[in-house]
């Protein structure tokens, strides 16, 4: 579906070396990148689009060798690697004897350099502090560490002949944020084009709320362009028109599929209309982002698969909840192994309150209780528990609120092949609530409890106004649960990262035109549909096992 162009790359690493494992996964995980990693050199580096080398140890005629491939148009990345020994003289800079094991604030020279788009203004990274000094004025410092309130190379490149070099001293190679730039760089000197044109975006059904979070996240998004708005309501398009000045408004999803300035439609419609929407966008050759769920059931996913490997388009969902700062605490939580390994996962959202009346509470349009919430649930769970599924069970109550089609309550429980388990409940009869999330390691435990927040102002006739906030819009109280050595449960408070302003537009922004990982893998959006079809099933058969069924992706 995604057709970035190809990008062949030859690592030259010491078997010894395993300094370099997190980045090199990270460049496996991406279809487009082509990686070969060996400890000797190759001998036909015309073969490849970028020679990375470890460290400048090798002899002169290898040096030699690599810079005639440079010349003729080749890309050179070397890592310094805390190594002391002179570079070659083609990289344009020399390494100075490295200083204290340290962190680093690393920030680009150049804010607007196209290798900054929508990254940190600074990133910190750990490793011994080694500075590059410029031997020729064309070398580019690209990053800089800040230090003794002065600026000091650490990636620095230049052009040679028709290809390129770079060279960093930088050694935190697991760090997300390093990996993104050197991706980047490598891209670069691959001669790939770095000099973008916006993505011009249509959203095609324009929601209070949804619509212009999306119009607010495109406008936001560097990369990105609002073009235009769909919606089959006058009223939501004057609301687009005021809310955005200058946007295209149409009444039919045929003109937008029509209009050339549109690159990538967004679908914010109900779930019932998704599925053809979609197929209907990318068949007229557009990009495709989804709200959530992706689609009503499995022949439904499979046919917005299809079509998107057909059109050579790109189909995802808009999972912005991949980025809640509860669901990154407790992802990083896990991956720094603090509760052991993840086997028991239960999650709960609800309360006791009347069901809207709008067509999220009507079965026929929403797909029913777990539609809503739980794409955003299910795919937590998918993320956090990426195992095969061997089944799936459901069971609904319809007790109390009859004026609806939805259920008052739905369960859904899962059974993975290594015998971990996740439950998730959607209850609107729910007096007591659980606690949102509820984790078990085999070394500790997580629990999120819900967090009400009520927030009050002074008003001058009624002495105050009260606002709250709704409880699955503030991070919950997570807590770590850990036995210590004595015995005794002790309670860690985990990191909480702070909450970005439109990321998943950015992460979107920053696969169309660069090629990165997108956060929501289509994959697993099709996954939770399988999930939710599922579970239906096994609620209409009165709580069965039922096995899953993924289809495409």
């Amino acid at each position: 579906m995604d057709h970035q162009p190809s990008i062949s790359i030859f690592f030259q690493v010491a078997d010894e070396d395993d300094s370099f494992t997190t980045l090199i996964a990270y460049l496996k995980s991406m279809s487009h990148i082509n990686l070969t990693v060996d400890s000797s050199l190759t001998d036909n580096p015309e073969a490849y689009d970028v020679v990375i080398t470890a460290s400048p140890g090798d002899t002169a005629d290898t040096h030699e060798s690599l810079s005639r491939y440079v010349e003729a148009g080749g890309g050179w990345l070397m890592f310094v690697n805390r190594s002391e020994q002179a570079l070659p003289a083609i990289f344009g800079v020399q390494p100075e004897p490295p200083g204290p094991q340290c962190e680093l604030r690393v920030l680009f020279e150049n804010f607007e350099h196209p290798l900054a788009a929508r990254l940190p203004d600074a990133i910190y990274l750990q490793g011994r502090y080694h500075v590059l000094t410029k031997s020729t004025d064309d070398c580019e410092t690209i990053l800089y560490a800040d230090w003794h309130y002065s600026h000091k190379t650490v990636l620095a490149g230049r052009g040679i002949g028709t290809g390129r070099v770079a060279c960093t001293t930088l050694q935190d190679y697991g760090n997300p944020g390093l990996q993104r730039i050197i991706y980047r760089l490598l891209w670069m000197l691959a001669k790939r084009d770095i000099e973008f044109t916006d993505i011009g975006i249509g959203i095609l059904g324009y929601a209070p709320s949804v619509g212009l979070l999306h119009g607010l996240g495109t406008e936001n998004t560097a990369g990105l362009g609002l073009r235009a708005v769909c919606d089959t309501s006058p009223q939501r398009l004057e609301a687009a028109r005021n809310d955005f000045p200058g946007v295209k408004t149409y009444d039919s999803a045929n003109q937008m599929v029509e209009d050339p300035d549109v690159n990538l439609v967004i679908i914010a419609t109900p779930p019932n209309s998704h599925a053809n929407l979609c197929l209907q966008m990318m068949a007229g050759g557009k990009h495709v982002i989804c709200e959530k769920p992706l689609a009503l059931n499995r022949r439904e996913t499979d046919a917005m698969v299809q079509m998107a490997v057909e059109r050579r388009v790109h189909l995802s969902c808009h999972q912005n909840r991949r980025w809640d700062p509860d669901f990154v605490a407790i992802k990083q939580a896990l991956g720094e192994g603090l509760i052991g390994n993840l086997f028991y996962l239960e999650s709960f959202v609800g309360g006791y309150h009347h069901p809207c009346g709008y067509w999220h509470s009507d079965a026929l349009v929403s797909g029913g209780t777990s539609y809503d919430w739980g794409a955003h649930y299910l795919d937590w769970m998918v993320a956090l528990m990426p195992h095969e599924i061997e089944g799936v069970m459901g069971t609904r109550h319809k007790r109390v609120w009859h004026d609806v089609t939805n259920a008052d309550q739905e369960r859904i429980q899962i059974r993975f092949s290594g015998g971990q388990e996740a439950e998730f409940i959607h209850s609107d009869i729910a007096a007591a609530r659980k606690p949102k999330w509820y984790l078990l390691g085999n070394e500790g435990a997580i629990v999120g409890d819900w967090r009400d927040v009520t927030s009050y102002e002074i008003d001058p006739v009624l002495y105050f106004r009260r606002h709250d906030v709704p409880a699955t819009e503030m991070v919950p109280d997570l807590t770590i649960h850990r036995r210590h050595q004595d015995g005794n449960i002790i309670r860690i408070k985990p990191s909480i990262p702070e909450r970005d302003t439109y990321p998943f537009h950015a992460n979107l922004a920053d696969h169309l035109l660069w090629g990165e990982p997108i956060g929501a893998p289509l994959s697993d959006s099709v996954k939770v549909v399988a999930i939710l079809e599922a579970a239906a099933r096994s609620m209409k058969n009165g709580g069965k096992w039922e096995a899953l069924d993924v289809g495409s992706g």
